[in-house]
Formats: structure tokens, C-alpha cells, sequence
């Protein structure tokens, strides 16, 4: 180590140890400062800011806990991430040299001798051959090659806001400029990559859900988002495509490109944060009139993420659904009325909190009881090998989790249905 000194400390998000010049940025109209091997210091994140972060050795925030936006990000890809260290942009200079451990939650002053940014990724062939698939969330079309040599059955949650912030306008905005080809044609190229990558294993495209702080960040967003004081609970998932349904159609079209110009049929769709039963009905009735009809080689799917999603689940599936994904990072914020951003609640969101678990048992053994397959895309089976466990035990279909996370989370699977088998053996 050279002159390595401990100067802050916040929550461990993402693991690693990266050594770099800090880059201070205080908004998204900063990201261009951030050069490759900086160590992005901000506020918080959001989609936007998605471009700097892929060039950032690190990541350290003020705000949020170990379901932020850019402990997310950080995690998919593969780069150490700090979180919730409430003085980080105050303490940290720009052009300061630090050194993040992204495990333990620190942050040195100095270089720490034989830093690596990247962790290791294992892709030797597994022998954990399980009866419960394995999927991967994923955002970034970068990485697909790199994870799709990976041991796992599929994309079982691929994020739209990566991609179409990417692209940088507001939707309403290209409408507006008639430049719709232009959006259709990038996001389509885009989700092409993964399915090409994957192919024949489904990638199950969850449709956007920007909050409307995230959508007032893209180019002429401004001016169509309205100011809310809690985006989380406001204007966004299914509501706003039942609002906004040439939103909707542009994202179809891309899609239907995919599946019917490209050929890859293995792209499905998830809906986001559906608030009521009447929404999932409009939703099918809009994506229906666009073209996205279920089918044999077409499967629809729904985030449970909501209370309302869990208490109503049998009235939800007779709409008719082929699967749902439990979204358990949003789901535990709504059942114990935690704001996963707040570091200073950062102790209370826990997804294994005994009403979150009692939640998550209800929907799987309701799908299991209605025959539509179940799945987990949230945070929890990456962090919590005890839960996969569990979710194994009530017979869960899949578990979506972080690349980083699928060797282990294979091992864990195998090993808890062979116990289960055992037991059965032992009953007989």
C-alpha cells in the first residue's frame, strides 16, 4: 500500500477494490467529465448517468442503500460501488486519488498496491445440473456475450431504462419530432444483441418503468414530466402506459421487429408495477391492439412488486398470464414503507423480514396452485443464499440474479434440491 489512509466510509453496494482520481458531479448534465479510470462521486445516480458510469473505475454516492440505482449498476458491471457515505461529495476532492473497497463499504486515500477493478468471472461448465432454472438480470447489450457464456437458462430480467436512456430523448419528444423510426430501430438493435446472444433461451424484456424525475432527465423531458414530490409512488409502470399509449406502441414495435424481422422469437415481456387488476385488462387490451398477443412461442409475464399484486394474485392470473417475476427490492419497500434510496433507513429494508418472506411464499405456492411459472428478479437471492433456500423448498420455477452471483446461486440450488429429495426419500 502506498500511503493508504482511511478517509470515509459508507455502505458496501458492490464488491471489488478499484484505485482512481475522484470526479465530483453533482447532476447528469456532468456525466461528460468522467473520464475512463475515475472514481464517480455523486449525490446519487439514475439511468442518465448510465454512460459515466460505464467509464468509472468506481462509484461512490451520498445516498442510497444496496437496492440504489447505482449499487445496481455497479454490480452488473462488475465495478466497486459505495453507498449511502453522506458526506462523499463534500469530502471527496475532484482529482483526489482514492482507493474504493467496494466489499467493505471504505474509502482510502492513495492507492492501494494491486487494486482490481474487475472480479473474476467463472465460466467453466457447471455439474450442478437443477431442476429450478437459473436466470440473470441484465442492462447493459456490452455485456450479454460475456454472461450469456454463463451457466444460466435465460435473461429473466432485462431492464428497458439502460437502453433508452441510452438513446437520450424523451419518448413524447420523438414522437413529437415524428423521428419514431430512429427509436424503434436503436432499441430494437439493441435488444437484438441479447437475444442473438442467448438464443434459444428466453430473454423476458421487462417494459419501461422510468420514474418521472428519471424521464424529466432525458432530452426534452422537461417539458412532458410533471414534478413530484415521491416518484416512487407516482406517475409510472402500467398507469402511464394506459396514459400514454404511443409510449407504449414504440417499444411494441421494437419488439416486433425483433421477433418477426430478426427471427428471434425468444423475446418475451414483462409489465411493470400494475397497480390494479383493471390495469393488467388494459394493458393486454392495448398490447393486443398493437400486435402482442400471448402465444405458444409469445409469453407475457407480470412483476409482483406491489401489495396489491400479492393479496389480489388469483384475480391477476385469471386475466391470463404465463408467468410473473417478484420485483422483491420494490416489494419490500411497499410492505414495510422503507424508501430503499434513504441511507438512514438502510437497516430497516430487509427482504427477509418475516412479511416480505410470508408474501413471497403466498404468490409462489398461488402459482403453483394455478400452474403459471414464478419467478424472483429482485436483489434478495443474490445477497441471501438463505432464501434461495427457501424459494427453492416452496418450488419457485426460476431465480433471476446478478451475473456476479451464478455460480454460487447454482451451487445453492442444487444443494437444497438435494435435500428436498432426500427428505422425500426418507418419507417413503
Amino acid at each position: 500500500m502506498e500511503n493508504i489512509k482511511l478517509i470515509l466510509k459508507g455502505n458496501p453496494a458492490s464488491p471489488g477494490i478499484a484505485t482512481g482520481p475522484v470526479k465530483v458531479i453533482l447532476s447528469a448534465r456532468e456525466i461528460h467529465r468522467i473520464e475512463y479510470g475515475d472514481v464517480l462521486v455523486a449525490p446519487h445516480t439514475s439511468p442518465d448517468y448510465v454512460p459515466a458510469m460505464r467509464r468509472a473505475s468506481a462509484i461512490v454516492t451520498d445516498h442510497g442503500g444496496v437496492t440504489s440505482h447505482a449499487a445496481i449498476v455497479a454490480r452488473e458491471f462488475g465495478i466497486p460501488c459505495v453507498v449511502g457515505a453522506s458526506v462523499a461529495t463534500g469530502r471527496l476532492k475532484t482529482d483526489l486519488l482514492v482507493t474504493v473497497n467496494g466489499a467493505t463499504g471504505e474509502v482510502f486515500r492513495g492507492r492501494m498496491v494491486g487494486a482490481v477493478t474487475k472480479p473474476l468471472v467463472d465460466y467453466s461448465p457447471s455439474f450442478y445440473k437443477t431442476k429450478t432454472k437459473l436466470y440473470v438480470n441484465l442492462a447493459e447489450p456490452e455485456r450479454a456475450e460475456e454472461v450469456a457464456k454463463m451457466d444460466v437458462d435465460g435473461v429473466g430480467l432485462l431492464r428497458a431504462e439502460f437502453i433508452i436512456a441510452q438513446i437520450g430523448t424523451h419518448p413524447k419528444r420523438i414522437i413529437k419530432d415524428g423521428k419514431q423510426n430512429i427509436f424503434i430501430n436503436k432499441l430494437a438493435e439493441n435488444l437484438k444483441i441479447f437475444c442473438e446472444q442467448f438464443n434459444p433461451r428466453p430473454v423476458i424484456y421487462r417494459l419501461s418503468d422510468f420514474k418521472t424525475n428519471e424521464y424529466r432527465n432525458l432530452k426534452g423531458g422537461s417539458v412532458f414530466e410533471p414534478e413530484e414530490e415521491n416518484p416512487m409512488l407516482g406517475f409510472r409502470g402500467a398507469y402511464r402506459f394506459i396514459k400514454d399509449p404511443q409510449v407504449l406502441k414504440l417499444e411494441v414495435e421494437a419488439i416486433k421487429k425483433v421477433r418477426n424481422t430478426y427471427g428471434f422469437k425468444n423475446l418475451w415481456v414483462m409489465v411493470p408495477y400494475v397497480r390494479t387488476v383493471n390495469e393488467l385488462i388494459k394493458i393486454k387490451k392495448l398490447l393486443s391492439s398493437f400486435g402482442l398477443v400471448r402465444s405458444s412461442s409469445f409469453k407475457l409475464w407480470m412483476m409482483v412488486e406491489i401489495p396489491s399484486n400479492v393479496i389480489l394474485l388469483e384475480d391477476f392470473l385469471a386475466v391470463g398470464l404465463d408467468g410473473i417475476s417478484i420485483g422483491s427490492n420494490d416489494l419490500t419497500m411497499l410492505t414495510l414503507g422503507t424508501d430503499r434510496d434513504n441511507s438512514e433507513l438502510a437497516t430497516v429494508f430487509d427482504e427477509r423480514d418475516p412479511a416480505v418472506l410470508r408474501s413471497i411464499e403466498k404468490v409462489i405456492k398461488t402459482c403453483r396452485k394455478f400452474k403459471v411459472s414464478s419467478s424472483i428478479c429482485g436483489q434478495a437471492p443474490s445477497t441471501y443464499p438463505e432464501i434461495v433456500e427457501n424459494l427453492v423448498r416452496l418450488g419457485i420455477a426460476s431465480i433471476s440474479i446478478n451475473s456476479d452471483g451464478v455460480v454460487n446461486a447454482r451451487e445453492t440450488v442444487y444443494n437444497s434440491e438435494r435435500k428436498i429429495q432426500k427428505k422425500s426419500i426418507r418419507k417413503l
